[in-house]
């Protein structure tokens, strides 16, 4: 299926557009090593969710299918997961990676997760990890969440805390800045919702007035400062460095990693928010 068969023949939005470039590029990266915390924080979502054979979860911005391969072993075959992504080379990695770790309860589309075009009311969980704010109007996004999930259901939605990434994160913007200034933190919209009372207020916003929110401080060992590249590859820092010429990354890539050598960084800051909301 189309990304405009399932938002009903809707061009994508601009933000939809921008995302689908940034992550269908970083999907080369995706997998590496460095970048294990998809599946961490996929699986420790899904992993508080009250979910039970035979339920029907809906999984927005899947991404390479972190969480929606946990969610479909959780529900079991006669359950079901529907998971959505803009970025069709993520989507494909999600497929690969399903079918060869033999999940099949899984049907993966492509498209724009924040217009689906899907029946209210259909999805004893929907979940959405790290997607949140590539949404133009998160509110908006939330509601239409919200809307999707059945009495009785529940909402999650996994953001990341402050700092992300620290220190290697200010790196990387100073080294952006040195050479190309117009482009720093031009593309970092993780950084918009950040705190447990930003979150709640999208779920009350939405409808959803009592939600849990649990701010879980955590680090990241990727084991030698040049494995931060990975990352840089692997995720939202994609799109800037799509946007800077060939010497103008090499540039960037040999300040970033000089100065993480110089700080001897192996660890990165990951603090996670969790979301949920029950009907």
């Amino acid at each position: 299926m189309t990304s405009e068969q399932l938002s009903g023949g809707q061009a994508l939005s601009e933000h939809a557009q921008r995302a689908a470039r940034a992550y269908g590029a970083a999907a080369d990266h995706y997998t590496a090593g460095a970048l294990s915390f998809w599946d961490r924080f996929g699986a420790a979502t899904v992993a508080r969710l009250p979910l039970a054979p035979g339920h029907k979860v809906l999984d927005l911005c899947c991404g390479a299918g972190a969480s929606a391969i946990p969610a479909a072993r959780a529900v079991g075959p006669v359950g079901s997961v529907l998971a959505v992504d803009v970025a069709a080379p993520l989507v494909d990695l999600a497929r690969s990676r399903a079918a060869s770790e033999q999940v099949g309860n899984i049907e993966f589309r492509v498209g724009d997760a924040t217009r689906t075009g899907l029946e209210a009311s259909s999805f004893d969980a929907v979940v959405c990890v790290f997607g949140v704010f590539f949404a133009a109007d998160m509110a908006a996004f939330v509601a239409e969440m919200w809307r999707l999930v059945r009495p009785s259901g529940v909402l999650a939605i996994t953001t990341w805390g402050g700092g992300l990434f620290e220190p290697a994160n200010t790196c990387f913007w100073e080294a952006v800045r040195a050479v190309e200034p117009s482009l720093y933190k031009g593309f970092n919209p993780w950084d918009e919702i950040t705190t447990p009372a930003a979150l709640a207020d999208l779920y009350v916003s939405a409808g959803a007035t009592q939600p849990e929110i649990e701010a879980m401080p955590a680090s990241h060992d990727i084991g030698h400062p040049d494995r931060f590249w990975d990352v840089v590859l692997g995720s939202g820092y994609r799109a800037t460095l799509g946007a800077l010429a060939e010497r103008q990354r090499n540039e960037v890539r040999e300040r970033v990693l000089r100065e993480l050598r110089s700080l001897n960084t192996t660890a990165l800051r990951t603090d996670v928010l969790y979301g949920v909301a029950r009907r």
